[in-house]
């Protein structure tokens, strides 16, 4: 089948206004957010209005041999959303239904296209919660969650995606829809089938729809802030509230660097002092006095490993407020230049080792290296801020990613944490599964995808 005949086909079966071929459209959809990714020219974007439309542009692009790359909102940090040469981009946008919310089993049932953010307020009203809360949820999608088992802020006592997914309907390579999973809290009737495609990238197939676990809605949460004259008293706290037992529902890392860029974005001091060189913020949503005794805990935690300055409050708007200088860093670095962010997670223990890594990686190439992160899953994002248009700094910056990489996996810990393989760890992976793991994923590939249609180049080359 020409390239002509698979567009009349799909215009055809799905209506013409579902198929874009415009060049200045189809590139609007060819890269997600990450700078250093290869992106390709799509022969066309195609947006499906519901199952049967993913089923007819599966089915026709494998009868003409053209790969298709699914695509949620695009917020992606890895490049597995990015288009390659004569692709169909299939972008699940429209797919945006939230089909069912079940408060008496405490579950959801979404379209790929639901805006995370608006799962989380639609079930709030039912007075319950969808814990996964990536910095973008305000525009990334589910589908797109799924795909590369998102986390978020709130990973260190809910989990990351996968922990809230409880079954999937998948389009397979041949067309047909696979249902796993169940909507009951306990079932292990054959393999466990969603939890092998989510975090797939879109290599195995295409999620159409999520059976997705809520917990009640938490209490407003209280909010603790500690600054440290050193990483390495932060790095001590965590690994003492970690090795105490305790729990928060949020526990995040900004070192000097993200701090400062912090302030001069939002124009205020958020408490740090000039000689802080690591920040603390932690939350308990376990309501009332618990909170308060929770943050009480943490807070002698941290003053016992050297914190020069502590600030606990349960005003919602001050918490808030606090929690806004972690949340815009990426935001404020842009006043620098353009940002570059990676994605690392180590050891608990390793977290302030980590930190000088980057420090010292900054200091050799010369750029400013922001690390904020997820302190109570070890989950980092070092951030380089470069100027694009230099090759020089360009050629820098992809130095310092991978460099931050070689560190992370000295200390014992894992390529990424949240954001996925896509197309620029493809190496990083095959060296930390080795070739037995990497034998095991092409076999897989190969089992439910034989024609290597799927999203072809993201996260492996077949074998």
């Amino acid at each position: 089948m020409s390239n002509d005949a698979l567009l009349a086909r799909l215009r055809d079966e799905l209506g013409k206004d579902a198929v874009l071929t415009d060049a200045d459209v189809t590139a609007s959809y060819s890269r997600d957010m990450m700078p250093l990714a290869p992106a390709g020219s799509p022969l066309a974007v195609v947006l499906p209005a519901d199952v049967a439309g993913v089923q007819a542009t599966v089915r026709a692009c494998a009868e003409a041999g053209v790969p298709i790359v699914p695509r949620g909102a695009g917020s992606g940090l890895s490049g597995a959303a990015n288009a390659i040469d004569g692709c169909v981009v299939l972008a699940l946008t429209k797919l945006n239904q939230i089909v069912e919310v079940d408060p008496a089993n405490r579950l959801a049932v979404v379209q790929p296209g639901v805006v995370n953010l608006d799962l989380r307020d639609a079930v709030e009203k039912h007075g319950l919660f969808y814990p996964p809360d990536p910095s973008s949820y305000d525009w990334c999608t589910i589908g797109g969650n799924l795909s590369t088992n998102a986390g978020g802020l709130c990973c260190v006592k809910y989990g990351v995606t996968t922990d809230s997914v409880l079954g999937l309907e998948v389009v397979l390579a041949d067309g047909s829809l696979l249902r796993t999973g169940r909507r009951t809290v306990k079932g292990v009737a054959g393999y466990d089938l969603a939890r092998l495609f989510i975090g797939s990238e879109g290599t195995l197939g295409v999620i159409t729809q999520a059976t997705v676990a809520l917990r009640p809605l938490p209490q407003a949460p209280a909010t603790l802030v500690a600054g440290f004259p050193s990483t390495e008293a932060a790095g001590e706290a965590v690994a003492r509230v970690v090795r105490e037992g305790l729990v928060p529902s949020l526990m995040e890392i900004m070192d000097a660097t993200s701090i400062k860029a912090s302030e001069a974005y939002l124009k205020t001091d958020i408490g740090a002092g000039s000689g802080c060189q690591a920040l603390l913020l932690c939350q308990s949503d376990s309501g009332g006095e618990v909170a308060r005794r929770e943050l009480a805990v943490l807070e002698q935690i941290c003053l016992d490993c050297g914190s020069d300055m502590t600030y606990a409050t349960d005003d919602l708007a001050e918490g808030n407020m606090l929690l806004q200088a972690r949340r815009v860093v990426l935001t404020a670095l842009e006043l620098y230049g353009t940002w570059l962010t990676d994605d690392v997670c180590v050891p608990r223990t390793r977290i302030a080792e980590l930190i000088a890594g980057c420090h010292r990686i900054s200091e050799e190439v010369g750029l400013r290296i922001a690390v904020v992160g997820h302190a109570g899953d070890g989950n980092m994002h070092p951030t380089i801020v470069y100027d694009p248009t230099s090759p020089e700094e360009s050629a820098r910056a992809h130095r310092a990613f991978d460099d931050i990489l070689e560190v992370g996996m000295t200390l014992g810990g894992t390529v990424t944490g949240e954001h996925g393989i896509g197309k620029i760890k493809q190496d990083w992976l095959e060296r930390e599964i080795g070739p037995v793991g990497m034998r095991v994923h092409r076999q897989i590939k190969a089992a439910l995808d034989p024609d290597n249609l799927f999203n072809p180049g993201s996260m492996f080359a077949p074998g």
